[in-house]
């Protein structure tokens, strides 16, 4: 057992395969043969630093199986989505962490019961509109449908933040079109490793660097063109408030900048440091991916109209920036 209480379990090719349940109740002999099954309700065991409450998840080699003291909180709710914007072609919403954008093509098959459990922004934001624009009553009589949303691009599960979502098939192929165009006006703010100083980083991403994560590749024929503008905004204590303003949007470009530079983000677990070189340790104490989506503007699809929408540094991250300013460290 660790000094914080919990315990890690190294997954063997003899363990590959075994349902998480089984195995608990083998790394865990002298506990109830029930207590496996509760410490995954509790919401108190991780596989690679992910939450699992799957009893059934077949374990692979060299995961590592985490279960820890106390219960990781609950996932967020439709009613820790806030509305910004919304009319008759778009909605922006503030994205809070832990939540997924939409569905993966791996999670098709998943259970009406399961998606409940684990629902996503797109399958939540329909009924914070329809309350929202006042139709709940209508809903409750089953005589009009939650209204409509299209997803038109996505945000990490653990980064928190502004999107947009079209309403009309017009308005999301014009919101694709400025997305494709990189027209959208996109910032970030990120709490990161070390004192960075202002600077532009560009680089072309690829799906495999060399390493089987994506990155930064030489061969501008085997990645994408991605540019993101960095400008710290405060300096705590080996640790640097950052905005991260995106002049092309590529999947995880503001993290895979920042980390192959030597400043990864807080509690990323996927990007660590250059590569080539020894993981950075992260004792920042971050509770999630200090990464936050603050700043989002484009042209409304059907009238041209200049928005921009703004949004603070979330309560979590607010409160993990002043225990850095305090100690350095939490």
């Amino acid at each position: 057992m660790r000094r914080d209480g919990s315990q890690v379990f190294h997954v063997s090719d003899s363990e590959a395969g075994r349902s998480l349940v089984a195995s608990l109740r083998r790394w865990r002999p002298e506990a109830p043969a029930t207590e496996a099954a509760q410490l995954l309700r509790n919401r108190q065991v991780q596989i690679d630093g992910n939450l699992c409450e799957d009893p059934q998840r077949r374990l692979k080699t060299g995961e590592v199986v985490k279960v820890l003291p106390h219960a990781i909180a609950a996932p967020p709710t439709e009613a820790d989505i806030h509305v910004h914007f919304v009319d008759e072609h778009l909605v922006v919403v503030e994205k809070p962490s832990g939540m997924t954008t939409m569905r993966h093509e791996d999670e098709a098959h998943w259970s009406a019961r399961r998606r409940r459990r684990e629902p996503t922004l797109e399958d939540l934001l329909p009924d914070v509109l329809a309350k929202s624009l006042g139709s709940a009553r209508r809903e409750q009589t089953h005589r009009a449908r939650p209204p409509k949303v299209i997803p038109v691009h996505r945000l990490d599960r653990d980064t928190s933040g502004l999107m947009v979502f079209a309403r009309t098939v017009a308005a999301e192929r014009s919101l694709v079109e400025q997305f494709r165009e990189h027209s959208i006006d996109r910032a970030y703010l990120a709490i990161v490793h070390g004192e960075i100083t202002e600077q532009t980083i560009e680089s072309f991403l690829a799906r495999d660097r060399g390493d089987g994560k994506r990155g930064s590749v030489s061969d501008p024929e085997q990645g994408q063109h991605a540019v993101t503008h960095i400008r710290p905004i405060e300096l705590v204590n080996s640790h640097t408030l950052v905005e991260c303003r995106l002049e092309t949007g590529r999947t995880h470009q503001i993290r895979i900048h920042l980390s192959e530079a030597g400043y990864p983000v807080c509690s990323d677990k996927e990007y660590r440091g250059p590569l080539g070189r020894k993981p950075i340790v992260d004792r920042s104490g971050a509770p999630r991916l200090a990464l936050h989506a603050a700043e989002l503007g484009f042209e409304h699809p059907l009238t041209g109209e200049s928005l921009l929408f703004e949004s603070r540094l979330p309560r979590d991250l607010n409160d993990f920036l002043k225990c850095l300013r305090k100690t350095g460290a939490i």
